[in-house]
Order: structure tokens, then C-alpha cells, then sequence
């Protein structure tokens, strides 16, 4: 399996999915997620809800390989969860089904009135990338990320 393909499977096990559990904390007041599958491991580290910063890396052999930053802002807090649950979760679970690199969600993605979108520079070796969600065409949330190969 390449990376890109496992950072799909990862994903679609991790956050996106409601129904996976979180792994114990890796640091004080972090939610992790990690999934395995053969020589490979993904984890997610994050911290804070509404506002809230993490990293995700993969390990292959036991070795780092891969990883993201990620920040992310709820603009209007009114709407936290219920953006996440119509907009950004069903989004991030259809990362892969379109062109651009796997690193979060497609291009574009609308679930009645949210509509994400997430625009990325670069491979899957080295990129930065801007996710956004609105709802009403007016912008509810923002996350920047950036990453790449480790070596």
C-alpha cells in the first residue's frame, strides 16, 4: 500500500468517522486517533475544540515518514458542532474521490446549506493547503495546514 492510499483508509478510520473511538491522550489535554494497518501507522494529535491546533504523522517500519500541522478557527462558535457534523466530518469522509492530494477533504463538498472547500499547493511530499466551511455562503470556519515528507 502507498501512502497516499493508507492516509485515505487512515483518515476515513480517524477523526472524519463519529463512530471510532479516541486512543489515550499522547500529551496532557490532546485527543489522538491512530490507526495500523500492516508496517504502517497513523496518528493524529490535536488540541482544543473550537479553536485548536494538531499534527498528524505517519510512521512506516517504525519510522517517521510523513506529517501535517494543522490550525484550525471556528469563526462563528454559534455553530461548532453542528459544522462539524454537516459539513467538515461528512467532507473529510470523501477524502480521496476527487484529484487532489489526500491531506483533509475534496474540493468541494455541499450538504445543504454548508458547503466546504479545501484548496492545496503542492504534493503529498510538500504542501500547504486552506479549508473552509460556510454555511449561507457566509464563512463559518478555517483551517491552514502544511507538510510533507520527514526525513
Amino acid at each position: 500500500m502507498n501512502l497516499e492510499e493508507f492516509l485515505i483508509e487512515a483518515k476515513k478510520q480517524t477523526y472524519a468517522n463519529d463512530k471510532v473511538e479516541k486512543v489515550a491522550s499522547s500529551r496532557m489535554n490532546s485527543r489522538d486517533y491512530e490507526y495500523k494497518n500492516d508496517n504502517m501507522v497513523y496518528h493524529d494529535t490535536y488540541f482544543g475544540g473550537t479553536r485548536f491546533i494538531g499534527e498528524e504523522v505517519v510512521y512506516i517500519d517504525n519510522e517517521i515518514y510523513w506529517g501535517m500541522n494543522y490550525y484550525g478557527v471556528t469563526i462563528d462558535e454559534s455553530l461548532g458542532e453542528e459544522a462539524m457534523d454537516k459539513a467538515l466530518r461528512p467532507a473529510l469522509m470523501k477524502v480521496g474521490e476527487d484529484d487532489i492530494i489526500p491531506v483533509r477533504g475534496p474540493r468541494e463538498f455541499i450538504n445543504e446549506d454548508y458547503k466546504y472547500t479545501f484548496e492545496v499547493e503542492g504534493d503529498i511530499n510538500n504542501f500547504n493547503g486552506v479549508e473552509s466551511v460556510y454555511k449561507d455562503n457566509i464563512k463559518i470556519f478555517e483551517l491552514k495546514c502544511n507538510g510533507g515528507l520527514i526525513k
